[in-house]
């Protein structure tokens, strides 16, 4: 999760997310060669004393000065094109899991089992202990099997809501009439803190969500004691 002071991206938690802090480091150092060729040659125009009271033109360097930024955008373009369809790609699910936003909570279908639902919300200010992360913890957290594709689908009942894991690299739009699919999968356990990303009403960031990433082993007996309840 994010934490004072951080100024680069949360640590990876998924394949997804890895990929997109490679192609980040990938399009900032492109930016900074960029910056770096155009002040040098901002500066070399203020300092020399070229001058040329007949020249009109410059065919050469006109060609150069367009190609050369239709190349630097080939080389940030085929990388997001590969990421695009990468994090679009579900490949073979072991786990669906069906999100419902509310306002100003989410609801969850685990819809491979029979009858397991439930509503999370966050825990109140006056509720919070000293082990619990003030507006970003819930009282029922989803949990999922660590190392195993998980599909999610996501849909609402009321107002526009985007479910967002920033460690997962996942942010997908929660539409009314529309049910949205993305995927993810934990490469390991811990807690993984969201929040909705959307602003469409007062208080609206307020709509934490919290993954727990287990071993499968211990996801199966929470899956039989949930289902026996």
């Amino acid at each position: 999760m994010a934490t004072w002071k951080t100024l680069l991206l949360q640590d990876s938690s998924s394949p997804f997310m890895e990929q997109l802090a490679f192609f980040h480091d990938h399009a900032l150092l492109v930016l900074t060669i960029i910056t770096i060729l155009v002040g040098q040659l901002m500066v070399s125009l203020f300092l020399n004393k070229c001058i040329h009271r007949y020249l009109l033109e410059g065919q050469l360097i006109e060609i150069i000065w367009t190609i050369l930024p239709a190349i630097t955008l080939i080389f940030v373009a085929l990388p997001s094109l590969r990421l695009i369809y990468i994090l679009d790609e579900t490949n073979n699910p072991l786990l669906t899991i069906k999100t419902i936003g509310h306002q100003w909570y989410w609801s969850y279908e685990y819809s491979d089992f029979k009858n397991i639902e439930f509503d999370s919300y966050m825990i109140p200010i006056n509720e919070v202990s000293s082990w619990n992360f003030r507006l970003l913890d819930v009282d029922n957290r989803i949990v999922v099997p660590f190392k195993t594709q998980v599909r999610m689908l996501v849909t609402v009942a009321d107002v526009f809501h985007s479910w967002t894991i920033p460690s997962l690299g996942v942010k997908i739009d929660a539409t009314l009439g529309r049910l949205n699919q993305t995927n993810f999968m934990s490469n390991r356990t811990g807690l993984l803190y969201g929040q909705c990303s959307e602003i469409c009403g007062a208080n609206h960031s307020f709509m934490p969500i919290i993954i727990e990433s287990i071993s499968p082993e211990f996801f199966i007996k929470w899956i039989t004691k949930i289902a026996q309840l």
